[in-house]
């Protein structure tokens, strides 16, 4: 993004000139045999899923973007976002603005460490079972607090940084804005696209949890169970040996 004061006036676009300007540009680079990933969000909502809604819900935490995020969610919304695509570390998305041709965004996402990501995979002990249940976010709640709370798996603003070709001095501009929540749209239809980001092998994510869970239930193997029946009582409750 653009680090210098400009004391030009931009009027900012309606809707319907966004999504002009966003179809002409789809065209063109479809002439050129380029492919676009477009993030499309339906309806008011930008994310319907848990993935989604959490990866939204964290950078709505942050006071640092708090300035730019409703010009963003319009943008998305209007399906300026024509291409997003997600590589570990790093978003390349290209989003529709005043002018004909789409402002070119870069986000990089600082890589976990290899300690804090051991430390989350402790932490998550037997709690994920199977890869239905991550992609789902069908976990416990405390596993959610695990993923947004504090040095959780979702980055905070110091992990993150941007850039953007337009010429806004200010620190997130609205592209950089609608590309973060573009994510969002990304992460309800591909939840493995996190880890991906993130530089999280998500197989051995959930290996080593599995593991975690077969490695209790053995050091458990010889104790008895207190939901074990002794014989004698059975032949109480049913009259049979």
């Amino acid at each position: 993004m653009s680090r210098y004061w400009n004391t030009t006036y931009y009027e900012q676009p309606n809707t319907k000139e966004l999504k002009k300007n966003a179809a002409e540009s789809r065209k063109k680079e479809a002439k050129k045999g380029n492919v676009l990933e477009p993030v499309t969000a339906q309806g008011r909502n930008i994310a319907k899923n848990w993935w989604g809604k959490a990866w939204c819900s964290n950078l709505e935490r942050y006071a640092d973007y708090e300035s730019r995020l409703d010009r963003g969610k319009r943008y998305v919304r209007t399906g300026a976002v024509i291409d997003l695509k997600i590589q570990k570390g790093k978003i390349s998305a290209r989003v529709q603005g005043t002018r004909k041709v789409p402002y070119k965004v870069e986000i990089r996402i600082s890589p976990l460490s290899e300690e804090k990501c051991q430390s989350i995979i402790q932490k998550c002990g037997r709690k994920i079972e199977n890869m239905e249940a991550l992609l789902n976010g069908n976990f416990p709640e405390e596993m959610q607090e695990l993923f947004q709370g504090k040095d959780g798996l979702f980055p905070a603003p110091r992990e993150i940084s941007f850039n953007c070709s337009c010429p806004d001095w200010a620190l997130m501009c609205k592209h950089v804005a609608a590309a973060l929540y573009g994510v969002g749209v990304r992460l309800d239809e591909q939840p493995l696209l996190f880890f991906e980001l993130r530089g999280i092998d998500v197989g051995h994510f959930i290996d080593v949890t599995l593991a975690n869970k077969v490695e209790a239930m053995l050091a458990n193997e010889g104790k008895a169970s207190d939901r074990i029946i002794e014989d004698k009582r059975i032949w109480e409750l049913f009259g049979v040996l």
